[in-house]
């Protein structure tokens, strides 16, 4: 078990300081602290004792908080959890093994893995009134709109687990929210196109659990092919855990109120939809359909060149890394492996996207911009090689993040610093004035 971030914290010490030098002549002094990995942290916390504060739109320079679950170096490409390089990972481990890891801190022995797998296993399965709940809604809803219900009203399905104080509530819960989600999800789907729910097989793993309740029906028996188990398998390690984005950062606020972790998750999930988070493999096979044809490729390239059409390049590049994403690496090869086994490298629509990939790891235009295929441009192609629709993309996505959401929650109920979260703004309304 990795050292709590209490202890981590009370060995933290500083012997470099920052100083700001305010225009009355004040100055102030801030600590500086180093991490295990990556640059030094100025630590602003004096600037209360001023009445100042900092703007950061995005917080694009501001650590929220402090965390041991996971790093990214984004100038060399790497992505670690818990110390360990995501390539191993996706090669060497399993998806719930990669679980474990990421909620504990180090890989489980043979032993441990196996108690948690049956935890997990035992789960699986949702009652028949949350299976009546979710018959409640339209059958044309959004999957991830199902779930930000479904997993918010776990709560009340499981409301002896909500005690955020308990570390074994939290550990429960936990378990818990991996254990269902991709019922829950696959549920979600089968209730949109009018298919009875298939629940879930003890006897299959974590993968192949899901492709069964996704595909599965009563009139044949089913059995998910290994080497699409194996691609997914690898997109849920993939996208288990990002460090401190978008979704992960909401399930922290959230969680700074002491909310049960079912309303943190669901929260989670509201922030993971948005277009500009979640939805990026869905927009990968948007702009590929939008291509139309291999023959269209050139003339596409030289409209982003140009930047006069307004039409943007998706599933290229990306906010963090200014080198190829770690995880593209070991995407691109798995969208290799499965368009070979499922003999769809003459799909026109595959077509369109290996020709694009070529091209922008050669074109001069894009090598210097950096723009490298990333994760988001692999995993689109390789779930619609699935025959995922890509209305369970984000869903998918969702059901990988919630361990690193439910790490992050755990561990920041373990942070010394732990508060209620309350940003500050930089007011240019009006000042105070009376009614007349």
């Amino acid at each position: 078990m990795i050292a709590s971030l209490k202890k981590l914290y009370d060995n933290r010490t500083s012997d470099k300081f920052a100083t700001l030098t305010l225009p009355n002549g004040e100055t102030i002094q801030f600590p500086m602290y180093s991490g295990s990995l990556g640059p030094d942290v100025i630590d602003i916390s004096p600037l209360k004792k001023a009445d100042l504060f900092t703007y950061d739109p995005g917080f694009v320079a501001t650590a929220s908080c402090s965390s041991a679950v996971t790093y990214i170096d984004g100038n060399k490409g790497e992505l670690l959890y818990r110390g360990y390089p995501i390539e191993q990972l996706a090669e060497k481990t399993t998806f719930l093994q990669t679980c474990y890891l990421l909620y504990n801190g180090e890989m489980p022995t043979e032993a441990e893995f196996q108690t948690y797998r049956a935890e997990i296993t035992r789960h699986t399965m949702v009652t028949q009134r949350m299976a009546d709940f979710m018959k409640g809604f339209d059958s044309a809803a959004h999957p991830m709109a199902v779930m930000i219900a479904v997993v918010g009203a776990l709560a009340a399905f499981n409301h002896e687990w909500t005690n955020v104080k308990s570390s074994r509530s939290r550990q429960k819960s936990a378990a818990l929210l991996v254990a269902k989600m991709p019922t829950i999800a696959a549920m979600s789907y089968k209730y949109s196109i009018g298919h009875p729910f298939m629940y879930p097989q003890n006897s299959y793993g974590f993968a192949e659990n899901f492709l069964y309740m996704m595909f599965a029906t009563p009139c044949e028996p089913y059995r998910p092919d290994p080497i699409l188990v194996k691609a997914l398998n690898r997109i849920f390690i993939l996208h288990a855990d990002h460090e401190q984005n978008a979704s992960t950062s909401t399930v922290r606020l959230s969680g700074s109120t002491n909310a049960n972790p079912f309303a943190c998750v669901s929260a989670g999930i509201a922030s993971l939809w948005g277009p500009a988070h979640g939805g990026a493999n869905e927009a990968v096979l948007k702009m590929l359909n939008e291509i139309g044809s291999p023959d269209n490729i050139t003339a596409f390239i030289e409209e982003i060149k140009s930047g006069k059409s307004g039409r943007r390049l998706m599933g290229f590049g990306h906010r963090v890394y200014k080198n190829f994403d770690p995880r593209a690496h070991v995407m691109r090869n798995t969208c290799h492996q499965v368009l070979e086994h499922l003999k769809l490298e003459d799909d026109e629509l595959f077509r369109i996207a290996l020709e694009l990939e070529k091209i922008a790891l050669e074109d001069e235009y894009f090598v210097e911009r950096k723009l490298y295929p990333n994760v988001d441009f692999y995993s689109g192609i390789v779930l619609r090689a699935l025959n995922i629709p890509t209305t369970m993309f984000t869903a998918i996505f969702a059901i990988a993040r919630t361990i690193g959401w439910v790490s992050h929650w755990n561990e920041q109920h373990t942070d010394p610093e732990f508060r209620i979260g309350r940003p500050r703004q930089l007011y240019l309304g009006s000042k105070k004035r009376d009614l007349k």
